[in-house]
């Protein structure tokens, strides 16, 4: 029969580096079962008993879920007590103590509210600043929003009311929420980026870069969709059309402010050492900054007069005499100059063709399409003329726009000269059997070269390094370092973002009075002087929006604030200026809000030196796999400026890196609402209670692992809740009751597995050893000591906060436990003095024994002849001999 306690055991299957509990017969049984098959979880989170369980075991497992845990007295009451008392509010730092800065990856404040998905971070995250502090940090764990944005905007324009309104009541939805689930966020640090006083900052971020000479305006070629009145990104645009509506999506080239990011590419890459950060994330920010060691090499164009230059950039110099044609990008600058007259309509046709179609879509492409110009390049060490072709599959904002075409040594240009009948030269071959290689398809690794004149029988490496240098003096290309990384383009033609604090002279007619003309008037003729652009002086921050009631996109490329002409123009010292009508895109104020976190209430600068010093960096930062690339590289970019400006004396801002992993709906899919699998953590927390939300989504697994969500199982970490509940009352009403020696040793193991796993965000396996430990308490009835109830309280309390300060409080304790030393364990008594070995007879298992470590062979043998297989096996028959290891085998050989 299975012991009543047995019901909870089966979770430790997932605990696998659990420490050996005592070998009672007991715990022979508990062992037993936590190696049941792998669906022994899903049954036991499931409210119905297990398969073997007693009816016994049912009616213990309904006396605990009935236990009277009245969740929403528990919950709404220490709730009140945080807030009345200020228990999380950031302490001024005492420097003889260590300090975390535990931060959240800040959440966008939908119009839906959180999913049961969004919890998952900020518990885990909250699981360390409760457990930090309580370990004797200062902690500084904070929370605010990333208010502004397109979705915000359209999430308004489809309401029909103002983003301002509909963040704001976005916002407060929000804050009950996290309010609701007992997260320890100091609400003072409060900031959202459409804060007044946040623009104000940001803002002053953007002209720190302008002044720096980060900040530029360019025309850049970007994907336009006059129906959305936006710029899109690649991955928005399907065959020309916007993956939003279907609309049509032009190539344009708009003036554009960038941030110079690639400036940073070497220190943004090197900065990646050291830090605690996920492998795979470390991999994608190199991956994106994309750093390649290579050479430029210049092809003169035949018979120009201006000295027009094709220039590309390669990482092969060493098949440079197995170039057989030159491709541009259809964006190239040189392609109408060079086109001949009977290629150019065939030419412009194509250009145009391709104008409307998304780098990522040209990319994807498997076909391959492209024109010859008619025009001839001249090969820089043969002299030979090579023709110059125009292909989609060339992207004029990666490198120089152009490629050397290799059709021999890359698969690219093998398919596309296979397909226009294009040359193919063999100028590399493998070392070892050369007459091998087959000439159906490129060669594209390393080898030897040939056909290379001079350089014949080099080593690929060889090559290339003698190519490039030859390249150099004849001052026709040389070695250079390109990056994959772009500068960011940070315009957005859209109402909801930061305003950008720039504006620029407005010229009139010759002649032409300002005084007597008002450029915000129709038909007055004007010119906006682009190209002298104004900072607004910092003394004027913030630059507000102006309100609009409309404020939905138009098809002026300048944006809907293009409309607000009372806004965009003013007067000042008698001559007229307009604003700047683009915004800032949502990223800006994502890139800094961990500082202002430090020191939000300062209005004369972005941080304090002071504050800077005592909590930069942060020290544990958890959120999405999804904001691996971007959000953390714009981050890093905004730090890096900020530290060479001297505004922080840290590197990098974060030190320590977590992923959670994505909790799916009940579907296996994404939660989303068009899939209408979305589950809203207002129906669990008020059917069961936030502990329970709090556990479950700690206990689905390892924190970084995704995982499908299952609102039946909730149930499990209901009775574990419960049951611990009934166990710290029974503590209470036996107060004088003294630990055997087994408890104290399952306790002492149970504090240092816990504490273990919470330091390695193992929190799974920390519920577990806390499920064992709680089963092992409630199996002493009404002799429950009130130390191991004491500990067990503070050991759950940073997982499930309400449920640990009640019964920390039931126990007799007058102050909250958010600050109480954290348990401590002995490991002598962490180690198991007896040893459960298995007895052998003639090599096969016969029988189990539980003896000391050290026991002799004549202990062990007595021991073992108890076993009746054992005895049964030697009956009959002579011992020859007895192989003992102690602590480790006994094998019986007999005949």
């Amino acid at each position: 029969m299975a012991s009543s306690s047995s019901m909870l055991l089966p979770t430790l299957r997932r605990a696998t580096a659990f420490t050996t509990f005592p070998q009672t017969a007991s715990n022979r049984r508990q062992a037993i079962a936590w190696g049941r098959t792998p669906s022994t979880f899903a049954r036991w989170m499931s409210s119905s008993p297990t398969e073997g369980e007693s009816s016994d075991s049912a009616a213990a497992a309904a006396t605990a879920a009935s236990t009277n845990y009245p969740f929403e007295k528990v919950e709404k009451k220490w709730q009140d007590f945080w807030m009345e008392n200020q228990t999380f509010k950031t302490p001024e730092r005492d420097l003889s103590k260590p300090k975390k800065y535990v931060l959240d990856m800040f959440p966008y404040p939908s119009g839906t509210g959180l999913h049961v998905g969004h919890p998952e971070g900020y518990t885990a995250s909250d699981v360390m600043a409760r457990y930090w502090r309580m370990t004797g940090n200062d902690v500084l764990h904070p929370i605010g929003w990333d208010s502004f944005g397109l979705p915000a905007e359209q999430f308004a324009i489809n309401t029909g009311a103002q983003p301002a309104e509909t963040t704001t009541k976005n916002i407060d939805n929000f804050r009950r929420q996290l309010k609701m689930l007992g997260f320890s966020y100091d609400w003072d640090r409060e900031i959202a980026t459409t804060d007044v006083n946040y623009v104000k900052w940001t803002q002053w971020i953007f002209l720190q870069l302008y002044k720096k000479g980060l900040a530029q305006q360019s025309s850049v070629s970007v994907n336009w969709c006059p129906a959305l009145g936006t710029v899109l990104a690649n991955e928005e645009v399907i065959n020309g059309l916007s993956e939003r509506g279907d609309h049509p999506v032009e190539r344009l080239p708009l003036r554009q402010w960038i941030l110079k990011i690639t400036d940073y590419a070497d220190r943004l890459e090197a900065g990646l050492e050291g830090l605690d950060w996920p492998s795979g994330t470390m991999a994608a920010q190199k991956q994106w900054i994309g750093k390649s060691e290579g050479c430029n090499i210049d092809f003169d164009v035949e018979g120009s007069e201006e000295g027009d230059k094709v220039s590309v950039f390669t990482t092969r110099a060493d098949t440079l005499f197995g170039v057989t044609y030159v491709t541009l990008a259809p964006e190239h600058p040189l392609i109408s100059k060079i086109t001949t007259a009977d290629q150019k309509e065939t030419v412009d046709d194509y250009v145009k063709k391709t104008s409307s179609r998304s780098d990522m879509d040209r990319t994807a492409s498997k076909e391959k399409t492209g024109v010859f110009t008619g025009a001839y390049a001249i090969h820089p060490l043969t002299d030979e003329k090579v023709p110059i072709w125009v292909g989609d599959y060339v992207l004029g904002s990666y490198g120089t726009g152009a490629v050397m075409a290799v059709p021999a040594h890359d698969e690219r240009d093998f398919e596309f000269a296979s397909k226009f009948g294009l040359e193919v030269k063999w100028v590399v071959e493998p070392k070892k059997n050369p007459e091998e290689m087959s000439k159906e398809e490129a060669f594209t690794a390393t080898g030897v070269a040939t056909n290379s004149a001079d350089f014949d029988g080099l080593t690929t490496a060889k090559t290339k390094k003698a190519i490039t240098y030859n390249l150099k003096e004849l001052n026709k290309g040389g070695p250079q370092i390109t990056y994959k990384l772009r500068d960011w383009v940070f315009s957005r033609q859209r109402y909801w973002g930061e305003p950008i604090p720039i504006y620029f002279p407005v010229d009139f007619l010759e002649g032409v009075i300002p005084d007597d003309v008002d450029p915000k008037e129709d038909g007055c003729e004007h010119t906006i002087r682009y190209d002298q652009p104004i900072p607004v002086d910092e003394s004027e921050l913030p630059l507000e929006l102006p309100h609009m009631e409309d404020f939905q996109p138009g098809d002026d490329p300048a944006g809907c604030l293009a409309r607000a002409a009372d806004w965009r123009y003013f007067q000042k010292d008698g001559k007229w200026f307009a604003r700047e009508t683009n915004t800032m895109p949502q990223w800006a104020g994502s890139c800094w809000y961990y500082f202002r976190y430090i020191d939000n209430k300062n209005d004369e600068e972005v941080i304090s030196k002071k504050l800077d010093e005592e909590w930069m960096p942060v020290d544990l930062y958890i959120g999405g796999a999804e904001h691996a690339v971007l959000h953390l590289l714009y981050a890093r970019f905004w730090h890096q400026v900020l530290f060479d400006l001297g505004y922080t004396q840290h590197p990098e801002p974060f030190k320590k890196l977590v992923h959670q992993g994505m909790i799916l709906g009940t579907d296996g899919e994404k939660m989303s609402k068009s899939r209408g699998n979305v589950v809203n953590p207002d129906d669990i927390v008020n059917a069961q209670g936030a502990d329970a939300l709090r556990l479950y989504e700690m206990f689905m697994g390892p924190l970084e692992a995704v995982k499908p969500w299952q609102t039946s199982q909730v149930s499990g970490v209901v009775r574990f809740q419960n049951k611990l509940y009934s166990v710290v009352k029974k503590a209470v009403e036996n107060d004088d009751v003294k630990m055997d020696e087994e408890t104290t040793k399952i306790l002492h193991k149970t504090m240092k597995k816990v504490t273990e796993d919470i330091e390695s965000m193992s929190f799974n396996t920390a519920i577990s050893a806390m499920m064992v430990l709680t089963n092992h308490l409630q199996s002493l009835k009404e002799n429950i000591p009130r130390e191991a109830a004491e500990k067990l309280a503070l050991m759950v309390s940073p997982i499930a906060p309400h449920l640990g300060e009640e019964c920390w409080s039931l126990l007799g304790n007058d102050k909250s436990l958010a600050y109480h030393p954290w348990v401590e364990y002995d490991e002598s008594l962490c180690v198991d003095n007896t040893v459960t070995m298995g007895v052998q007879v003639n090599g096969k298992k016969r029988g189990e024994i539980e003896i000391l470590k050290d026991a002799d062979q004549e202990t062990a043998m007595s021991e073992a002849m108890k076993q009746g297989r054992v005895e049964s096996q030697l009956e009959g028959k002579d011992i020859k001999k007895i192989i003992y290891v102690p602590g480790r085998i006994l094998n019986i050989v007999a005949k």
